[in-house]
């Protein structure tokens, strides 16, 4: 009996890389499919948002002298070639899989529209929502906060480079200590970089659980579909 009924799993751009600096590592790439169709297996409903680091950052270009929403629309459109990848592996496995993008390109994909959504996932579709909210200014965290609660996800499985999160960067400093648990509240007024203020603060007021996990591993998401304790977990209280 898994632990949740329907998940939303935050992947990041660079996590399709793997270990290349750019681009979508297929390998890798065809790991992740398979630990969504193995969750899918245990008749859990899985939505997806995937940001588009390993092609185009918004926030970067903007650094670099560009208008700043016209480098996130620029993001926006990066997201829609990660997520078309994924649907792409998941349905070599077999995994019916629909792609639903905020900004309109109907060649490619479903416009967004909710009740759509729901009814894919309540179908056992995996449902991968590119292009983020559609609006400049907000990041893919944003949108994993949005669409899980208009998804009525139980929980967000934000997937990182590191097992959880700790109270500074374990990248960097050996002495590093990871929490198991923390409150939503913690995690905003400790600028514990879970996601950004806006994402938690969306998921704070809607009661919306969140655990960070490492992707290194992706049975990871299985095992926390399945309820065992891996990463750490954000909560209300």
């Amino acid at each position: 009996m898994p632990a949740f009924r329907r998940v939303l799993l935050k992947l990041s751009g660079e996590a399709l890389a793997g270990g290349e600096p750019y681009g979508i590592h297929p390998p890798t790439l065809l790991s992740i499919a398979e630990a969504i169709r193995d969750v899918r297996s245990d008749d859990v409903d899985v939505a997806v948002v995937i940001g588009a680091g390993n092609i185009f950052r918004g926030v970067a270009g903007s650094a670099q002298g560009m208008d700043r929403a016209t480098a996130d629309y620029m993001g926006m459109v990066a997201t829609v070639i990660n997520c078309l990848a994924l649907q792409d592996a998941l349905e070599k496995l077999d995994v019916t899989t629909r792609v639903q993008s905020a900004i309109a390109m109907q060649e490619v994909a479903e416009p967004y529209i909710r009740r759509r959504a729901l009814r894919h996932l309540e179908k056992g579709r995996v449902v991968i929502f590119a292009a983020g909210t559609g609006n400049p200014f907000f990041t893919t965290d944003t949108t994993a906060a949005l669409r899980a609660a208009e998804m009525r996800c139980e929980v967000i499985l934000k997937a990182t480079k590191v097992d959880g999160v700790y109270d500074s960067d374990p990248l960097t400093n050996p002495n590093a200590v990871r929490y198991e648990r923390v409150s939503h509240h913690e995690a905003l007024t400790q600028r514990l970089h879970v996601m950004d203020s806006t994402a938690l603060s969306l998921c704070m007021d809607n009661k919306l659980p969140i655990v960070v996990f490492s992707l290194r591993d992706p049975a990871n998401i299985r095992r926390l579909c399945s309820g065992e304790p891996v990463g750490t977990l954000i909560t209300a209280d």
